[in-house]
């Protein structure tokens, strides 16, 4: 039986197989290029981007618990003039779609990062990060309010033409009307969920286990928060969900898919398993054959 493991997310952003990696756990793909073959992604999304370089925040930004991971790395990166001119030639043939996580600490420094985007052909799509916990400016600041989540929303659009993917925060009372909130303004599609707010404490220190006390918490702890979320998000925009959270096998990124997800990022798990985003690019294969299933688009939504 042929499959089709193709899905579109509009605007131009078509994928051959809806699994992506996630910002932040995936380096820039090149870092990846010895463990598996970039080329059999649906894509990938370069660590997070900023107009000007970061130094993230003081170490210890790292801690293991339970089923999961707490990190506080505080979008370290060298700007994005450094990605264009370093890092984007070597990763703009990779024969998979790449996609640019972009943040600021303010909206005219996500007009700006969009804007020298602009010129390189080979992105096709930009995820505007307004959800990240671990900076003391943007980042969450932005995605925590209808209004606020929409100002950058409209804002990058007006400097960005293709796919806009908009990265939404847990940590809201209703982030359905968030999503709807940066579908009105503009977004192509939105992603969830980022991290939620965490903190773990080392108990035979007295003191918080990571530099920032706080931050955020990945790993399969919360997938069913994500699904759930994924799920109520999807019954309320029109525009495609990519749903992540958790994902480490392909059963756990067909829930998201069963839950409304057009396509899934694969986050955590790349850290423990390189391998991890193909093998699930096979597994979802395995899925559609063993029930019979010849379009993966077929699964998307069955949960009312």
């Amino acid at each position: 039986m042929e499959l089709n493991l193709s899905v579109d997310l509009g605007n131009g952003l078509r994928l051959k197989n809806p699994v992506l990696t996630a910002s932040g756990t995936f380096g820039y793909g090149i870092e990846y290029a010895d463990f598996i073959d970039l080329s059999r992604l649906g894509g990938f999304i370069v660590k997070g981007t900023t107009l000007n370089p970061r130094e993230g925040n003081d170490a210890p930004r790292m801690v293991e618990t339970p089923s999961g991971m707490i990190n506080a790395v505080g979008l370290q990166n060298k700007g994005v003039d450094h990605f264009v001119k370093h890092i984007y030639p070597l990763i703009a043939d990779c024969g998979s779609e790449v996609i640019v996580n972009v943040s600021g600490a303010s909206i005219a420094d996500y007009q700006a990062v969009a804007e020298r985007l602009a010129d390189l052909p080979a992105i096709h799509a930009i995820e505007v990060n307004i959800s990240c916990p671990n900076v003391k400016a943007g980042g969450m600041a932005f995605g925590t309010s209808c209004q606020g989540a929409a100002e950058v929303t409209a804002a990058v659009r007006r400097s960005w033409a293709r796919h806009l993917m908009v990265k939404l925060s847990p940590n809201v009372t209703d982030i359905a009307g968030i999503a709807a909130a940066v579908e009105d303004a503009g977004a192509d599609s939105v992603s969830l969920i980022n991290t939620l707010l965490a903190m773990h404490i080392d108990v035979e220190r007295q003191r918080p286990s990571i530099s920032t006390i706080t931050g955020g918490l990945s790993g399969p702890a919360v997938r069913p928060i994500a699904v759930r979320m994924v799920w109520q998000v999807a019954r309320r925009v029109k525009i495609p969900v990519v749903g992540l959270g958790g994902i480490v096998n392909a059963d756990d990124a067909l829930q998201f898919i069963m839950a409304g997800a057009t396509a899934i990022q694969v986050g955590t798990a790349n850290f423990i398993n390189p391998a991890a985003s193909v093998q699930i690019v096979d597994g979802i294969s395995d899925y559609l054959r063993r029930h019979n299933i010849s379009d993966i688009n077929q699964l998307r939504s069955i949960i009312p």
